[in-house]
């Protein structure tokens, strides 16, 4: 009788085992090239400046080479994104794209800073009154860190393509280029890119010397009216011009519109956010 009750105990802890779930990746070395963070979003805030104080715009995000980090804005009665990226003195590479719903981009957009402490890159970007997400991509090495700063734009800044776009812009056509020089007295300048409507491809960057880019931006979207190129040049020293490239085929022209603007030199105090 013994016998017989620890065979079945025996025969029950078998049958037990045989249904016990066992993890496939216990054991394994991990593939994973970083460290995921499982945090790599943020809400969409507020701006507490019409100017480009990183800090003021919102928490600062320092993103590491080779990876991102995403913005959520659902507040559909607000458009305009401020969008402000910074590093150290170093080079800066990276992708900006705005995601409304699951497989929609219709904004993408390239940016690269000689020095990202000199001339950080600064844009403003449409969310064409919807639910959407702001992504931006450092596709530097690991080397070569981000901080980043996303936010809705406050008035007047949030109403500057409007402004812009009623004074008078430069007719471009397809595989054309334009260029416009600016003096050493102004420190800052608003470049904006526009269609009817139509496809936007182009590129606009910032010159410092024969060919030599300091700053380049080049943006892909369906549509040039809703989603405007709308980027500020910081613009320190002397032999500053700005090049206009539309990528685009002859059918698809585009309007380049600029404004010289003076920098502010107030320093700009601490901020908190709740």
């Amino acid at each position: 009788m013994k016998f017989l009750n620890t065979l079945l105990f025996l025969q029950s802890c078998a049958v037990a085992g045989a249904f016990t779930f066992v993890n496939p990746s216990a054991g394994r070395a991990s593939t994973q090239l970083y460290n995921v963070n499982p945090v790599g979003n943020s809400p969409g805030y507020t701006s507490k400046t019409a100017d480009w104080e990183i800090e003021k715009i919102s928490p600062i995000v320092k993103i590491q080479g080779t990876t991102r980090h995403t913005w959520n804005f659902n507040d559909i009665n607000k458009e305009i994104v401020q969008v402000a990226l910074e590093t150290g003195g170093r080079p800066m590479n990276c992708d900006i794209q705005l995601w409304i719903g699951p497989d929609w981009t219709p904004v993408t957009m390239k940016a690269y800073s000689e020095d990202g402490q000199v001339r950080p890159i600064q844009s403003l970007v449409g969310t064409r009154n919807k639910s959407a997400n702001l992504e931006i991509r450092n596709t530097a090495s690991s080397e070569f860190p981000l901080s980043a700063a996303c936010s809705y734009a406050v008035e007047p800044l949030a109403d500057a393509r409007i402004a812009l776009g009623q004074t008078k812009g430069d007719y471009i056509e397809g595989k054309a280029i334009y260029t416009k020089t600016f003096g050493p007295e102004v420190g800052q300048v608003q470049v904006m890119l526009e269609t009817d409507g139509r496809m936007l491809n182009a590129k606009v960057e910032l010159l410092n010397g024969p060919n030599n880019v300091k700053q380049a931006f080049e943006i892909f979207t369906n549509n040039g009216k809703l989603n405007s190129l709308f980027v500020v040049f910081d613009t320190p020293g002397e032999g500053n011009v700005v090049r206009v490239t539309n990528l685009a085929p002859l059918e698809f022209p585009c309007t380049a519109y600029t404004a010289a603007t003076k920098s502010s030199s107030e320093s700009p105090g601490a901020m908190t956010w709740n």
